[in-house]
């Protein structure tokens, strides 16, 4: 054995004993007659004691030859630590060595192997298997795991069955490009890694597989914003025989579970609100509960007042920050700043100052009495001591704004309090969204989606008023996880398939398939995917996935420890009848 312990749990009970560890060295200190070193595995660290006057001469003085991150074997005898370390587990007790076995030297390493690392981002990118040594990355993923196994507990306890569907798939359209993979023994064709699975989970329940799960790989060749990887894993889930209740039933049980198994939280609120409400409310469909700052839409009591800028807008609308009346000049026209940023686009922002002696103060007091302003103080909730935001434009593009304000406030008051989780269902999506430059209509979530019943006949007078059966369930402003009742009938499936402008030919060349598989008995059926990466992230309290992955990508969507993507010789080009065109 190459040890009997680990490094994590030895105490003052094995005082005594003979034990055998195995690790790596954290650090050492040399006081001459005396060299404590500190040996770290996964589980922990133990303190060594080589003693002039106790252990080996030879042991000794191979001590004195030890690097940061050598491994090592010792073997030795449990003792009483002098000077306790009541910080780690292990702190009563040191190994007083006898022999110790060097089983792989080490470079330096090119940043320090601490929690608090010197180490930057890039550097710590490249030599990633080095940064997993560190507590807050390996802590990180010894986090994924136990929320990967308390989802697969709770899913296999209803009767759930897991099943891998295949990576290596036809390309079909979902909203963003597929990463393509050619094949050597059909020349001149192509597989494409999935999206999703979403097609394979609809055919298992065509196949009577009636409640799936899968922990998957999913791929998108799209354009990396902040905190993407073009490869993510989802916890993805269909049920045959179900309507909306029943799915949303399952996964809240399931989010309540994962905040009281990992986090101790209880949860009982999920509350719903509708697509519609959550953009003029929060103006995105993703909305942080946490707090309030609700949205007050004030053209009614705005416009009209000899203001051009207000009178000019489709829509006025403004939020209360609370306790911001104290905001001193300079910190409002940073503000100001803020939302003018090119990220952000608006031109201006108006504020109102809700003043400890009832009155308001406002940067349009020329046109606005203090009658307009407790009005507007009124319609946005504001409170004495409250600043009021307002921003004015075409409306969709201010809501944008103003939820982006929203969020910027949020966290510079401290509102976003990662130990606490607010969940919420948005439901009732529109089916279509409509693309202005090729005039064309897209589905939302996908093809797939089943429109509400009571919504069919839209379909052919009025596409953008349809609803999709879809919901979101959205953690603390990020969608978590998505889905919706699906089609199931071929006459349906074709309808949809109309409106999003597939002409019969294409429809049958990308899902005939699935369509060939609706003809024999398709039952009911949906389904949702939750975003692991991002899940296990809240979860933890933190802000990026990145190091609740072993080996992520860059922005650029690069491996730059493994150097990928990287150029393929000229032989296997040939072999896959590829000539690449650089021009």
């Amino acid at each position: 054995m190459y040890r009997s312990h680990n490094c994590g749990e030895l105490n003052a009970s094995h005082i005594n004993q003979e034990v055998t560890l195995a690790g790596w060295v954290q650090k050492s200190r040399d006081k001459g007659f005396m060299n404590w070193v500190d040996l770290r595995d996964r589980y922990g660290i133990t303190q060594l004691l080589f003693d002039e006057s106790r252990s080996e001469k030879s042991v000794f003085e191979l001590a004195k030859t030890l690097g940061r991150e050598f491994v090592v074997q010792v073997k030795g005898t449990v003792i009483e630590r002098e000077a306790k370390n009541k910080n780690i587990p292990t702190g009563e007790i040191e190994i007083l060595v006898k022999e110790m076995t060097i089983l792989n030297a080490a470079l330096t390493p090119p940043f320090t192997i601490e929690d608090e690392t010197d180490g930057g981002e890039d550097i710590r990118m490249k030599y990633r298997y080095l940064d997993i040594r560190r507590n807050p990355v390996k802590n990180s993923l010894l986090f994924r795991h136990k929320v990967a196994q308390a989802v697969r507990n709770y899913l296999s306890n209803l009767d759930f069955c897991e099943v891998e569907t295949p990576y290596l798939i036809k390309s079909t359209p979902e909203g963003a490009r597929d990463f393509v993979v050619p094949s050597r023994m059909n020349e001149g064709q192509f597989y494409a890694l999935p999206q999703s699975p979403q097609t394979f989970k609809q055919l298992l329940m065509v196949g009577g597989m009636d409640k799936y799960f899968q922990i998957v790989k999913c791929f998108r060749d799209e354009d990396l914003r902040a905190d993407r990887q073009p490869e993510f894993t989802q916890i993805d889930c269909e049920m045959a025989f179900v309507e909306q209740e029943d799915i949303l039933n399952v996964f809240e049980g399931l989010t309540r579970h994962l905040l009281k198994e990992i986090k101790g939280i209880e949860v009982e609120k999920f509350p719903r609100i509708t697509y519609d409400y959550a953009m003029k409310t929060y103006g995105n469909d993703k909305p942080d509960i946490r707090f309030d700052m609700k949205f007050g839409e004030l053209n009614e009591v705005a416009q009209h007042k000899d203001f051009p800028v207000f009178n000019a807008a489709e829509l006025v609308v403004g939020i209360a920050a609370p306790n911001c009346a104290a905001y001193t000049r300079k910190e409002i026209d940073a503000l100001i700043d803020w939302v003018k940023r090119p990220q952000i686009g608006a031109s201006g922002m108006v504020y109102v100052k809700c003043e400890a002696d009832g009155t308001y103060k406002s940067s349009v007091d020329k046109f606005y009495d203090q009658e307009d302003l407790k009005k507007w103080a009124e319609i946005t909730g504001a409170k004495t001591g409250d600043m009021i935001f307002v921003l004015s434009g075409p409306a969709d593009k201010t809501r944008a704004q103003l939820s982006a304000l929203r969020m910027e406030l949020a966290t510079r008051l401290g509102l976003r309090n990662p130990a606490e989780f607010a969940p919420l269902w948005v439901v009732d999506f529109p089916l279509l969204e409509l693309d202005e430059e090729s005039g064309r209509w897209h589905a939302m979530h996908h093809p797939f989606t089943s429109p509400k019943p009571e919504d069919m006949e839209l379909l052919a007078t009025n596409p953008g008023k349809v609803r999709a059966n879809a919901y979101d369930m959205v953690l603390n402003g990020n969608e978590i996880g998505g889905g919706s009742i699906r089609i199931h009938d071929k006459t349906t499936q074709q309808l949809m398939f109309k409106y999003l402008g597939f002409t019969e030919e294409e429809a049958r060349n990308q899902f005939g398939f699935l369509m060939d598989a609706f003809q024999f008995g398709a039952p009911p059926h949906g389904g949702l995917a939750f975003g692991l990466d991002r899940l296990v992230a809240i979860l933890g309290g933190q802000e990026t996935i990145r190091d609740f992955i072993a080996f992520p990508k860059n922005n650029s969507g690069r491996d730059v420890m493994i150097d990928a993507p990287s150029v393929i010789d000229d032989l296997q080009l040939n072999e896959l009848h590829i000539k690449v065109d650089l021009k």
